[in-house]
């Protein structure tokens, strides 16, 4: 898989990446970069009652080092593309966990 560059944003009090999750997968992770620069996620997780959101945002506080509560989706709760905010932390260091946490 050909590891590309991808768009994170600084925002005023930290970045936000786009996701895109693939529920009922074999296993969590963070499978790759499509060619917009969105991170395509698989959970194991079902996508009813907020498990699968619960289980992308244990996903990425484990893989960014961050508390659950410094991440929020802030767009596409319901949906497979989702907007993920991760405050008090740089869009260049999100970056770099994310890579580094890829299979």
């Amino acid at each position: 898989m050909e590891r590309q560059k991808f768009k994170f944003h600084d925002g005023k009090r930290g970045a936000a990446l786009a996701v895109r999750v693939t529920p009922r997968a074999n296993r969590n992770e963070i499978f790759g970069i499509l060619n917009d620069g969105t991170v395509k996620i698989h959970l194991t997780a079902p996508p009813v009652e907020s498990q699968a959101n619960e289980a992308l945002l244990k996903l990425l506080s484990d893989v960014l080092g961050v508390p659950i509560s410094r991440l929020d989706i802030v767009a596409g709760k319901t949906g497979r593309d989702k907007l993920v905010s991760v405050l008090d932390m740089d869009a260049e260091t999100v970056h770099k966990r994310i890579v580094k946490g890829m299979s």
